[in-house]
């Protein structure tokens, strides 16, 4: 590491601490004796979308956020638990290992969290995500979630 006072390349670690998820290191320069403080996190690439048209984008949590943010507005979900279930999407991509998936998959995936977290704001999400062309295909999502939810509670 080179110290950012002197710019001489020997530096000893003194401390190292993890702080949210990162490891936080107190280091002191061989050559000047300053001392600053550095941190490392962990870089984990997340894979590439493969989008229905077959063009590659790169994955961004903040559209995947707001995504669900706009099939829960104005529903009663807290956003601690909005919060769980991207982090939980998060981990289910990088746990897949794959450099490339398919946004119906990663759709699915939502899907599911959504169907968990408000039944609403998962109808919602269904109807744009497999466009929904009249009532009739609201009412079979319906009839189906129902029959799930009946088959759960018996």
């Amino acid at each position: 590491m080179q110290c950012p006072f002197c710019r001489a390349d020997d530096t000893k670690v003194i401390d190292s601490r993890l702080v949210n998820d990162q490891v936080r290191r107190r280091r002191e320069c061989i050559n000047c004796n300053e001392r600053f403080t550095t941190y490392e996190i962990v870089e984990v690439i997340l894979p590439r979308l493969i989008k229905r048209d077959g063009s590659c984008v790169q994955f961004r949590e903040d559209k995947l956020r707001a995504g669900m943010l706009r099939a829960l507005e104005k529903r009663p979900v807290r956003t601690e638990l909005l919060d769980a279930a991207v982090n939980r999407l998060l981990n289910r991509l990088r746990a897949s290992g794959e450099r490339e998936i398919e946004t119906k998959e990663l759709g699915e995936w939502v899907m599911a969290e959504l169907k968990v977290l408000d039944e609403i704001a998962y109808v919602r999400f269904a109807s744009v995500y497999r466009r929904f062309q009249d009532v009739d295909e609201f009412q079979t999502e319906i009839v189906r979630l129902k029959n799930a939810c009946e088959l759960v509670n018996e």
